[in-house]
């Protein structure tokens, strides 16, 4: 049994929905980013003490297939940009691949659900890894462009003003008190 999760968007949200599939002795063979793979059907009563275990974690069961679909959508754009990069794939094709579905019907999917296209939501999430990168400070801007994917450091800082206000080296200099949590980025 398939179950979506809305605002899985880490590591630690993975353990701590298998923390609770555990206490609640549900058995299960994968824990994703947004999807729990189940061994066994659920019942009912199953189902609601973990949607009601998820909530109090700040997170959420999904039974609408479109919110489902829109949910994975955000946790491979997530996955791409913050964990996992395909350097031979655009974003796009990963969507396709991954979703079993037309870029342009899951593109109309996802603007009409979140009122803004799936390539925005994808230069937020880029913008907070961006943040994240500078915070730590191990890298140079140009290291981090490169590894973000952009053109140049102008492109990403252009980019970067664009969303934040300021160049990242302001950002840089203002500090981490900035920086969105990943299930807040909408």
């Amino acid at each position: 049994m398939r179950l979506f999760i809305k605002n899985m968007v880490c590591p630690r949200c993975k353990m701590a929905v298998e923390n609770v599939l555990n206490n609640l002795e549900i058995a299960y063979q994968d824990v994703r980013l947004g999807e729990v793979i189940t061994t066994d059907e659920l019942t009912d009563s199953q189902i609601s003490d973990f949607r009601k275990e998820i909530e109090s974690l700040g997170f959420e069961l999904l039974d609408d297939s479109q919110k489902q679909i829109v949910e994975k959508i955000k946790s491979i754009i997530i996955g791409y940009i913050h964990y996992e990069r395909h350097d031979k794939m655009n974003l796009s094709e990963v969507l396709s691949s991954e979703l079993n579905r037309d870029y342009s019907w899951l593109s109309k999917l996802f603007s009409s659900t979140q009122g803004l296209t799936i390539e925005q939501f994808a230069i937020l999430q880029k913008t907070e890894r961006i943040k994240e990168l500078l915070t730590y400070g191990e890298k140079t801007l140009s290291e981090i462009a490169m590894d973000m994917g952009y053109s140049s450091v102008a492109h990403l800082s252009a980019q970067f003003k664009k969303i934040t206000g300021m160049t990242p080296t302001q950002f840089k200099s203002q500090g981490i008190s900035l920086r969105k949590g990943l299930d807040k980025i909408e």
